[in-house]
């Protein structure tokens, strides 16, 4: 079911924004005037509703078996699926004239996730050991209910630095953490299971120093010191390199494990790009790459990874072999064409071209996969287990 909705708001959110900017670009036809800024609503749909579809489903999934307990029933999904893909609606009706539309819908999503944290915290409060991987999703799950919280108070009302912060609270408060944590608890077990002797490397450490890292870069952004986010980001790009390389395996691997180290290797591309900005700031004090590190963790890392590990838990799930096909491999070499357009559209002339086209080419990439993945979802499994 969430996977469902996920794959339902990747395309609906994608289009209103690329609807968007197409006709901010080209005037070929005028959209509603929005109470907030267009670019602060695409952040928060894509940050808050569209990427934590999937990531709960997969965690509503996979917490009770990290932690031995009795899986989740049906009908513990419905609330969260509700929310999040009612919450999106509702948004995106605001977005057309529903006046109470970004109210109704953000009330919604923050039902959804309240839901959603009330029944991964009651697995955590039932656990006899300590799950730490789940313990981390958890806190990064936290952090997101407090960004959705705050984005609703900007909109009724309190200063856009309650908007400023949970964006990008989402981004290195939730999203990066969650993502980081979830690689390094199933690639290294993914890869174990069909290169071998691979060593899996997994030291809790490094996602301890990751978390602590991605704070501090959270925390400079909030009080706007960009000229010393290469304090954070240097080490971070030490960090996430040196995973990619441990991580990687030296023997053949198939297309269903390469995405996701391929997908990963987007990390330290971020983290340098991250770099340079806030050295350039440090020096001259101008954004030279402007939003592009941004996009490279966004549509490189968090798009490549969505292709590669939906498509993989889908085609597990749904009796069918663990395997890439050619939409999947079709979306995933899309994005990374998007993903490089949309990082040199802050750099090339004419920056609202490049990002129509980026969002038109999220858009090409992506409908095939999502079409094909919700008609499985909507159909029987096929090795006859139920589901």
């Amino acid at each position: 079911m969430m996977f469902f909705v996920g794959a339902a708001n990747v395309l609906l959110a994608m289009l209103w924004w690329a609807l968007w900017l197409v006709a901010a670009r080209w005037q070929l036809w005028s959209m509603p005037e929005l109470a907030i800024p267009a670019g602060w609503l695409h952040a928060f749909l894509m940050q808050y509703l569209v990427l934590p579809s999937f990531m709960f489903g997969f965690l509503l999934t996979v917490f009770p078996r990290w932690m031995g307990l009795p899986e989740l029933s049906r009908w513990h999904y419905v609330p969260v699926g509700l929310g999040l893909m009612g919450g999106q609606l509702a948004i995106l009706l605001g977005t057309a004239g529903w006046d109470a539309g970004l109210t109704v819908g953000l009330w919604m999503a923050l039902a959804g996730w309240s839901a959603g944290l009330a029944i991964l915290g009651r697995l955590l409060a039932d656990e006899k050991g300590s799950t730490w991987h789940a313990r981390s999703c958890f806190a990064g799950l936290v952090l997101g209910w407090l960004g959705i919280a705050m984005f609703l108070a900007f909109v009724l009302g309190t200063s856009a630095q309650w908007a400023f912060a949970s964006i990008k609270l989402g981004s290195f408060g939730l999203l990066l953490p969650v993502y980081l944590t979830v690689a390094h608890r199933m690639f290294p077990f993914f890869a174990g299971n069909v290169v071998p002797g691979y060593q899996p490397w997994r030291p809790l450490g490094w996602l301890g120093a990751t978390w602590a890292l991605g704070i501090a870069h959270l925390g400079l952004e909030l009080v706007h010191a960009y000229a010393w986010l290469w304090l954070a980001d240097v080490p971070l790009l030490l960090l996430t390199g040196y995973a990619v390389y441990r991580w990687w395996p030296r023997g053949r691997m198939p297309g269903l494990l390469a995405v996701l180290f391929i997908g990963t290797l987007w990390l330290p591309v971020t983290f340098a790009l991250y770099t340079v900005q806030s050295l350039v700031f440090l020096l001259d004090g101008s954004f030279v790459l402007g939003r592009a590190p941004m996009h490279a963790l966004f549509v490189g890392f968090f798009g490549s990874l969505l292709v590669a590990m939906v498509t993989r838990v889908t085609q597990g799930h749904s009796g069918r072999p663990l395997q890439m096909y050619g939409i999947a491999w079709f979306a995933f070499a899309t994005i990374q064409i998007v993903a490089t357009v949309r990082i040199l559209a802050d750099v090339l002339p004419d920056p609202g071209l490049w990002q129509a086209l980026a969002a038109v080419g999220w858009l090409l990439a992506l409908s095939p996969w999502a079409m094909r993945i919700g008609h499985i979802y909507l159909t029987p499994r096929r090795d006859g287990r139920p589901g």
